[in-house]
């Protein structure tokens, strides 16, 4: 089935997953760094010291992440985006009234928490859980909303923050998001119930205990087996180059000697070229498996960091964003149809969390740790070269773990459907009065 077909069949479902990526991105560090130079400024912070704000924020936010995000599992859907959607309005709304430091690292918690963890935690791990034989179109056609939001919304919020103040940029976004989000969201899950009950018919009917890829591993069994630690790096690596240097994207642009709105408007290019980049490897994936293609998607990030390392010319700034983009569009449909493709899709959420939770450290360490590179004078230059690095020890790390056939399947048991069945009584209405 095309693209086309396939979101015309599968409409309304696909349109909240694709919702849910485009507003993670007011979480997203591409987002938040714009503003680094205004809360330096407000607040008197050094690099470092907004370096360390933002990851402590993140890494709080991750001790919450790997709690919350494994509720998905039992949690009524339209329930739980309710609550993550009304959290990322309070934030923004936060974060225009922000008067001090302490509370600055606040609303960077609650944007990340919500927005960066929970938003594309429900969006990825629905469509890769309901979707099965067109999963890899499905997680693709939900990162276009992140490719949009990586294109649009950076130049918009340099846009109103030259126009109304950052401040007031960040109450706009958050009315706009109390209107939308909210009513549009709910909405567009409708028909919810329908659709988990084919589900748990399908996993009823087509549960296989023996056969590897049909097990459902739990997420202890997950975290006991060796795989899951060689796949991890490939997952984390790019989050970390990339976090580090988006992050302190103000500080680049400056030692590169560029403007901050061309490297704002380089985002095009970048969401751009995800976009494509998503949809091309949705269709590769449902063709050959998110396995066969983990290895090679960090090398176009790879090439980027190498150039950024070598030259000054502001075309580098579009270089980077093409080679980020492409790493960056592959990864979104790779990593997050990986986990259902090799572990099932009963206990997604908890798995999924474990994965996002380190994804949050992950790029929660990088703005401090590169802040305080800068700060100790190290150049971009060697911080993108020591990044390159990570990238390679991660696809090295990637090919031997898909080596050979599938993970071999723990001890046979019961396919447990008791986490998805939390979700929905099957009363009939009448039974409810």
């Amino acid at each position: 089935m095309g693209y086309l077909s396939f979101f015309i069949e599968n409409w309304r479902f696909l349109t909240f997953g694709l919702l849910l990526t485009l507003c993670s991105s007011f979480g997203q560090t591409f987002f938040i760094g714009v503003y680094g130079t205004e809360f330096r400024g407000a607040f008197s912070l050094t690099h470092g010291d907004f370096g360390l704000i933002y990851s402590a924020a993140t890494l709080a936010s991750a001790t919450c992440l790997v709690w919350l995000g494994r509720k998905l599992d039992d949690v009524d859907l339209r329930r739980y985006a309710l609550l993550v959607s009304g959290g990322l309005v309070a934030a923004c709304f936060l974060m225009g009234a922000v008067p001090m430091a302490i509370f600055l690292f606040v609303a960077i918690f609650g944007l990340r928490l919500t927005a960066q963890g929970l938003m594309g935690h429900v969006a990825f791990t629905t469509m890769a859980r309901y979707f099965s034989h067109e999963r890899g179109k499905a997680v693709g056609i939900a990162t276009l909303g992140k490719a949009g939001g990586q294109a649009l919304l950076p130049i918009l919020a340099v846009l109103l923050m030259t126009a109304v103040g950052w401040r007031a940029s960040w109450l706009i976004f958050g009315a706009v998001l109390a209107v939308v989000l909210v009513p549009l969201a709910l909405w567009l899950l409708g028909d919810h119930a329908e659709r988990h009950d084919r589900l748990l018919g399908d996993m009823a009917a087509s549960a296989d205990e023996t056969n590897p890829e049909r097990r459902q591993w739990s997420r202890a069994e997950v975290l006991r087996h060796p795989r899951f630690y060689l796949l991890l790096p490939a997952v984390l690596a790019p989050s970390f180059a990339t976090t580090g240097l988006i992050f302190h994207q103000a500080h680049l642009v400056q030692s590169k000697g560029w403007s901050l709105t061309w490297f704002a408007t380089c985002f095009i290019a970048f969401g751009t070229i995800s976009l494509f980049t998503s949809l091309a490897t949705g269709s590769l994936i449902d063709r050959a498996g998110a396995r066969c293609l983990l290895p090679y998607y960090l090398m176009p990030l790879g090439l980027a960091l190498l150039g950024l390392a070598a030259f000054d010319h502001p075309i580098m700034a579009l270089v980077f964003m093409v080679g980020y983009g492409i790493t960056a569009g592959a990864r979104s449909t790779i990593i997050n149809t990986l986990w259902a493709e090799v572990y099932g899709v009963i206990h997604l959420g908890a798995i999924r969390a474990v994965v996002q939770t380190c994804m949050v450290v992950t790029s929660g360490l990088a703005p401090a740790s590169f802040g305080i590179l800068i700060d100790r004078g190290v150049t971009i230059e060697a911080i993108a070269l020591a990044s390159l690095l990570v990238l390679v020890i991660g696809t090295i790390l990637a090919g031997l773990a898909i080596r050979g056939a599938a993970p071999p399947s723990p001890a046979a048991n019961p396919c447990r459907r008791r986490n998805l069945n939390r979700q929905y009584s099957r009363r009939r209405p009448e039974e409810e009065m």
